[in-house]
């Protein structure tokens, strides 16, 4: 068993006890659940910004803890103000030391979109990102099926949400794209054994539609990669561990976009 279905098979249950907790009702009453969501698109593509989605990350499985001691609204704060064109906060608590509410914390504090980074598997999680106040939501093509693909991008696109697909290689992209998806990433990580090469970008890229955002997600390290990924076609870039690593990940990312200009 990988760490991938470990994951998966505890989300499972972390769900239930969520559906035990609160309704859909309740999470329908949330203050966030009626405002529209920001563009995606509108944002990653702003010549103003940088393409890049920040990610607020305090530990990851292969990691270990990265970083627990800054805050939500500072990093996040730091990111939007070095340019980032959308957040990325983790919410999966056993794996990741994520918590609902960073997210919650990171809509609160800013106005840029939030991309509610979580392993999706159920219509449920779905409504909450949305009462969290999410305006992105990542489905990861290595965890679901195509129908489950199609179920779940329909009803964020019900929402008002925008959905960005995760794909590791060419079969999990030709058969999750569907007309409910605003963007693809590709995982420059191998989820089996989380080894990293940005190639994985650089190979998919031609098999990629047009009419959807390009990411690139992982093992990008310095700007030359971004300049690159840029000429290869890729509209976003989706950084965590290289700013979170630093203690003050807003500095890091604004010294790291000073390579960019």
């Amino acid at each position: 068993m990988t760490i991938l279905d470990k994951i998966v098979a505890h989300k499972k249950k972390e769900v239930q006890k969520a559906k035990s907790r609160t309704s859909y009702i309740e999470l329908e009453e949330s203050d966030f659940f009626q405002r529209e969501c920001y563009s995606f698109k509108d944002f990653l593509l702003d010549p103003a910004r940088t393409g890049i989605i920040a990610e607020f990350k305090r530990k990851s499985p292969s990691k270990g803890i990265i970083n627990d001691k800054a805050t939500v609204k500072n990093v996040t704060n730091g990111y939007a103000a070095a340019g980032a064109s959308a957040l990325s906060v983790l919410t999966d608590r056993d794996f990741f030391m994520g918590k609902k509410a960073d997210l919650v914390a990171a809509r609160k504090a800013n106005t840029i979109p939030v991309l509610r980074k979580d392993f999706m598997i159920d219509e449920y999680q779905v409504i909450e990102a949305k009462s969290l106040g999410a305006d992105i939501i990542l489905l990861i093509a290595a965890i679901l099926t195509p129908d489950e693909i199609q179920k779940l991008a329909s009803m964020a696109k019900s929402l008002g949400l925008n959905v960005l697909l995760e794909v590791h290689n060419l079969t999990e992209l030709e058969r999750s794209i569907n007309p409910n998806l605003d963007a693809i990433g590709v995982n420059n990580r191998n989820l089996a054994d989380f080894t990293v090469s940005v190639e994985t970008s650089y190979a998919l890229a031609p098999h990629i539609p047009a009419e959807f955002l390009k990411i690139s997600e992982s093992a990008i390290s310095n700007t030359e990669t971004i300049k690159q990924l840029k000429q290869a076609g890729f509209n976003g870039f989706l950084i965590g561990e290289n700013f979170m690593k630093q203690e003050d990940p807003g500095q890091a990312m604004k010294e790291f976009v000073g390579g960019l200009r």
